[in-house]
């Protein structure tokens, strides 16, 4: 992972654990510049993702398992960049995910801000990763609902259900 928490479960597979919500408000736009991300997808059955990313100027594999409440195996491997942005140009799934991620340091953890582009342009997701599904996480005033058990917030799910069309339906 990026930039994370590593769990495993008791099969000694690397776990995500983490909660999302809503941004409410501006007041995360104090701390500072982002990091310009470009992600696809060259799998977004539900059982799993493939993801292939830019963040910056690196390039990553990522291989995510279904989601059972707040938790998923997953799986993150750096690759060459110029190799990602091929990726990203010919195989991944239209369309990509343009976002810049902000890292936001609040009472003790990490929340990463996502300003989506493109599509998605208008949605601004804050999402925290924890040791525990049952961590206790103080919420920083910007923070909203919280959407972590939905589905249409998944990067993955928002290649073949961009937000924009979200009003349309």
């Amino acid at each position: 992972m990026l930039s994370g928490v590593i769990s495993r479960d008791v099969n000694n597979m690397p776990n995500e654990i983490e909660r999302k919500f809503l941004v409410s408000s501006d007041g995360w736009r104090l701390f500072g510049p982002g990091t310009r991300y470009r992600q696809g997808y060259l799998s977004t059955v539900p059982e799993r993702s493939v993801r292939v990313r830019v963040a910056g100027d690196e390039g990553f594999l990522t291989i995510k398992g279904k989601t059972v409440n707040a938790t998923r195996a997953e799986y993150e491997y750096a690759i060459p960049v110029s190799e990602a942005n091929e990726l990203l140009d010919h195989l991944c799934e239209r369309p990509l995910i343009e976002k810049t991620r902000y890292r936001i340091s609040h009472r003790g953890l990490v929340w990463e801000v996502d300003e989506f582009e493109g599509e998605n342009t208008g949605l601004i997701v804050a999402e925290v990763e924890l040791e525990t599904e049952d961590q206790a996480v103080a919420l920083p005033d910007w923070a909203g609902e919280e959407v972590t058990g939905d589905p249409r917030y998944y990067n993955a799910s928002l290649v073949a259900n961009p937000y924009r069309k979200w009003a349309e339906s």
